[in-house]
Formats: C-alpha cells, sequence, structure tokens
C-alpha cells in the first residue's frame, strides 16, 4: 500500500510544487560586448547629445601626431634617396644639355634628393680646394718669392653659399609659383637646382688655369650653361607671359652664383 501510494501522480493536484528542471542550469546567459562594439560615454560632457563616441578620434589624433614626427625623422627620406648609377648619370648628362627643357619629366615618377645633397657637397668642397690651388698658381706666377698660405676660410664661405643657395633659393620659388596659382613641387625644385650644380663642378677644374681670359671664358659658359637648365625647366610653370620676369630672375641668381664663385674662389 505504502507503494502505491508513493508512485500516484500528484502534478494534476492544486497546491503542488513542479519538480525542478534541470534545464535551468543552462539557461541564457548575457555575453560580454565584443571588442569593436562601440564604446558608450556618459551623455553629461561636451559631447552630450552627438551619440555615442569611437575610438576613432584618438587614432586620428596619433596618426597626424606621427605625421609631423615624420617631417623630422630621417627614414621619412629615404625613398627620395632610391637612385642607381644609370638613373643618376642620366639626369647629369641632362643638366648638361639644358635646350631639351624635359628634366621635371624625367624625374616625374621618382624626384630624388641626391643631387641636391653630394652634388651640392662636391661642389663645396671642390671650390675650396681647387680654389686654393688656384689661387697659389697665380700668387706664385705673379711673386714666386713671397710666402702663400692656405686659406681655411674658403670652405666655410664655400658652404654657406653653395647650401643656403642651393635650399633657400628653391624654396622661394615655390612659395612664390605656388602663390600664382600652380602646383609646383619644392622636392622637384630641390631635384632641379641640384643637378644644376654639376657643370659648376666640372668647370672648377678648369678654372684651375692661371690664366684670365680663359677663366672668365669658363665662367661666362658655365654660368650660361647651368642657368638656361634652371630657367627653361621652370617654363613649364610659367604659362603667361606676365610671369616671365620668374625666369629671367631665375636666371640671373644661377649666374650670380657662378660668377660669385670666380669672384671669391678664383681672382
Amino acid at each position: 500500500m505504502d507503494d502505491s501510494y508513493t508512485n500516484f501522480p500528484t502534478s494534476h493536484l492544486a497546491g503542488s510544487v513542479p519538480a525542478v528542471v534541470t534545464e535551468e542550469k543552462n539557461r541564457y546567459k548575457p555575453e560580454a560586448p565584443a571588442a569593436s562594439s562601440p564604446i558608450l560615454p556618459p551623455n553629461n560632457g561636451p559631447n552630450a547629445g552627438r551619440g555615442y563616441q569611437t575610438l576613432g578620434s584618438e587614432e586620428d589624433g596619433q596618426q597626424s601626431t606621427n605625421k609631423w614626427n615624420g617631417v623630422f625623422s630621417v627614414s621619412s627620406y629615404t625613398e627620395y634617396f632610391n637612385v642607381d648609377t644609370d638613373l643618376v648619370l642620366n639626369r647629369l648628362l641632362s643638366s648638361l644639355n639644358p635646350a631639351t627643357g624635359d628634366f621635371f619629366s624625367k624625374i616625374d615618377a621618382n624626384p630624388d634628393l641626391y643631387g641636391l645633397v653630394w652634388i651640392s657637397t662636391t661642389l663645396v668642397f671642390v671650390i675650396s680646394a681647387i680654389g686654393n690651388c688656384a689661387t697659389y698658381l697665380m700668387h706664385k706666377r705673379s711673386d714666386s718669392n713671397s710666402s702663400w698660405n692656405f686659406d681655411v676660410n674658403y670652405v666655410n664661405v664655400a658652404a654657406c653659399a653653395v647650401y643656403g643657395y642651393a635650399l633657400l633659393v628653391p624654396l622661394g620659388f615655390y612659395f612664390l609659383l605656388r602663390y600664382m596659382g600652380t602646383s609646383a613641387s619644392l622636392i622637384r625644385f630641390w631635384c632641379l637646382w641640384g643637378y644644376s650644380f654639376f657643370v659648376l663642378v666640372l668647370s672648377s677644374f678648369l678654372l684651375i688655369i692661371p690664366v684670365e681670359f680663359l677663366r672668365w671664358t669658363i665662367t661666362i659658359a658655365a654660368g650660361a650653361t647651368s642657368a638656361s637648365f634652371v630657367a627653361l625647366n621652370l617654363r613649364t610653370y610659367v604659362q603667361s607671359d606676365d610671369l616671365m620676369i620668374i625666369l629671367v630672375a631665375a636666371f640671373a641668381l644661377q649666374a650670380a652664383l657662378t660668377i660669385f664663385i670666380k669672384m671669391w674662389f678664383f681672382s
């Protein structure tokens, strides 16, 4: 009798307690938000009413800071020295033939700063060393009995003149042409003026000849070649006849640099 009562179903009786279901152990639990979900800041700051914000604004700020840091990083300029020997020789030969005026089309895909740095540095040391040698020959030719001393100041003057000219003059023409509404490129201007010094390097070796008339002939020829190379290539940025004064100014400045080298180092 006792066993029969215990097996009697009681779930239909009023007030009975249903059996505990084991599935309650596996009932739904909310998952944590994914890492990519937007962050909801408290809506009580200066951005109240603008909805949720993500971390993108902070990342954009870091990226803009990194861009400015790249300006002062040496690694940011390595791409402008990515040239080989054949490419440099081709551009050097182009500077000796200014009549073509197509230098910008040759460097359009890969402008470099190799000419600005290394050709300018070569010019500094060449005019300093050859200038002293030329002064020595002229001194011995006029008065062989007196002593002669090497002038170390030639290096300081050459560095200030060449580096200052190579950096500031292209920068000035860049801002001027940009003000005129052209799409000038500072890297291309520095590349142009850097390679324009190559003919001055070659002429400096010839200026060692202690004949004044021949020196002036070499100076005029080298200055005209270098100045024409700069002016004729700048012509692509000057479409109006009213801006031809810019080409004249570029020609005159380049010729003035050549005359300065002759007068200071080879007189």
